[in-house]
């Protein structure tokens, strides 16, 4: 066991976060661009019940992120994800674990740049590739120069995310009471095309197992609570404040949309939200939401390339990566770890341009599901650590997980279910059989780290007292 000083944690990493950043962290990370775009192919496919399957699909994420605080607090580790999975499941755990979570934000990264190369490409006359290298180069000096400048900014991203959510959500509440000019009383929309469930129970569930990949990241506040100054009470705080972001920002968002749209109207597919304002009458609603998405893809890239530098941090310090990439600069930064990274991302940007159908379309695929087998491994870490710490360490258990054990596995359960589904259906099959092959290929490469990889340290994992 490592004690740490207040200034320095993780043998190196500073606690430059505070409790601002790490509560603006917790509501960026659970909402993303997906919120304002992809919410319409989820109203297509289960019309005004899509209210029903983001509460379903937020309330099983929720439960997920209670069981990975409750370890978090007892226990917090730098790297938590695969730091669990090596505590409570082994080093081949922890080695794939960490590996893939690297790999799918890595990816992610790459889509993100691209995403917003091509919104920029709107306003900025230059070709998309240089578009997604500023942005890569912007973003990766924040990461740079400290973990302060990181949060800040993830602050200030999230915080636009947020007002603009609030804004419309205001809006849309004066327009569905008739209170905005020439709004429309009534919930009609909502029952009037073919029902609350116009696709039955199947089309429910099915935009259930697609909503629950949109809520990735809200686990990433965890992986940043090593450098906050109090990571049990920061996780604690941002894993009980959940419930009422994803109530707020995605069922009632939704909930406004659909009543203020038929779901069957064609405009919800492509940008629910700026339909919505543009349905209200609001100006300039197109070029507005722009903005805001623009700023939630510049908040996933600027959260991912952390990501992917702490998790390679904790990959390296545990033995799993080359010794080099864990040294730190002077304000704490991986920077080795930052820079490899983003040129693993930009090979993916590459093949967005070079091959968008085949590379760049698996390398997406490859990371379609990787979230349900990371919630998996959380949820059988909890199960491991819990049964652990009530014989050697009970007091630790300040901040539990609801309904041990049956609850723990109701969501391992639910998750295997999740995973059956994406087999079943034609739209999420490849992503499935893309990320299994992810799986396979990182599980397979473990035996040459054996082999030929460093000693991991004595200790298995490094835990961070504050």
């Amino acid at each position: 066991m490592t004690k740490t000083s207040g200034a320095e944690r993780a043998g190196g990493l500073r606690t430059g976060l505070r409790r601002r950043h790490m509560t603006m962290l917790a509501i960026g990370g659970a909402v993303g661009a997906g919120l304002f775009v992809g919410s319409g192919s989820v109203i297509k496919t289960a019309g005004p019940a899509a209210i029903l399957s983001y509460a379903a699909a937020g309330a099983l994420v929720l439960l997920v992120l209670r069981a990975l605080g409750e370890m978090v607090v007892s226990r917090p580790v730098a790297g938590s994800l695969a730091g669990y999975a090596r505590l409570s499941l082994g080093p081949f755990a922890g080695f794939v674990v960490g590996w893939l979570y690297w790999y799918m934000y890595v990816v992610l990264v790459g889509a993100e740049a691209t995403a917003g190369a091509a919104i920029l490409g709107q306003w900025i006359e230059l070709p998309a590739w240089m578009l997604s290298a500023a942005l890569l180069i912007v973003m990766t000096a924040v990461n740079l120069i400290s973990v302060r400048s990181f949060g800040e900014f993830e602050f200030w991203f999230a915080s636009i995310k947020v007002a603009a959510i609030v804004v419309f959500l205001v809006l849309g509440v004066l327009y569905v009471l008739g209170l905005w000019p020439n709004g429309h009383a009534g919930l009609d929309n909502l029952t009037a095309h073919g029902g609350f469930l116009p696709n039955g129970v199947t089309g429910l569930l099915s935009a259930i197992v697609v909503v629950i990949f949109a809520f990735g990241g809200t686990e990433i506040v965890t992986l940043a609570a090593a450098e906050s100054a109090e990571p049990g009470k920061a996780v604690a705080r941002a894993t009980s404040n959940v419930l009422w972001r994803v109530g707020l920002f995605y069922v009632a968002s939704i909930f406004l949309v659909v009543a203020i749209l038929p779901w069957n109207d064609a405009k919800v597919l492509t940008s629910p939200f700026v339909s919505a304002l543009d349905k209200m009458g609001v100006p300039a609603a197109g070029a507005i939401m722009q903005v805001v998405i623009l700023t939630a893809v510049l908040s996933v890239l600027n959260s991912a390339i952390y990501v992917t530098s702490r998790m390679l941090y904790v990959l390296t310090r545990d033995g799993d990566a080359p010794a080099a990439l864990v040294k730190v600069n002077r304000r704490g930064v991986p920077a080795r770890a930052v820079l490899l990274g983003t040129v693993a991302a930009w090979c993916a940007v590459i093949a967005s341009y070079v091959s968008p159908d085949r590379v760049f379309t698996f390398l997406v695929n490859s990371i379609g599901v990787l979230l349900a087998f990371m919630y998996l491994a959380i949820m059988l870490s909890q199960l491991r650590l819990r049964a652990r710490l009530r014989r050697e360490d009970p007091a630790a258990l300040t901040f539990r997980m609801w309904g041990y054990p049956y609850l723990s596995w109701l969501v391992i359960a639910a998750l295997i279910v999740v995973l059956i589904s994406a087999a079943v259906m034609s739209s999420l099959r490849p992503q499935l059989i893309a990320s299994t092959v992810s799986l396979l290929v990182v599980a397979a490469v473990y035996p040459l780290r054996v082999k030929f990889g460093r000693k991991p340290p004595v200790r298995e994992v490094e835990i961070i007292r504050p």
